[in-house]
């Protein structure tokens, strides 16, 4: 089984983990209604993909 030679200093341990910070989430505006979605997904407001309508949105029906 291994096991560590020394214990790994607190400095150590936070100069590994410096890149583990989150970053926040890209977004991207609707070509129909300029709203915001994530990048390469269906827009959820209007149903529209590379300003292409996908499915019916309810705004449609009335």
């Amino acid at each position: 089984m291994a096991v560590p030679r020394t214990r790994t200093s607190n400095s150590r341990k936070n100069n590994r983990r410096s890149h583990h910070a989150k970053t926040p989430k890209n977004v991207a505006v609707c070509k129909n209604c300029g709203g915001s979605i994530l990048p390469h997904k269906l827009c959820m407001h209007c149903g529209h993909y590379k300003g292409r309508p996908v499915i019916q949105s309810s705004q449609d029906e009335e």
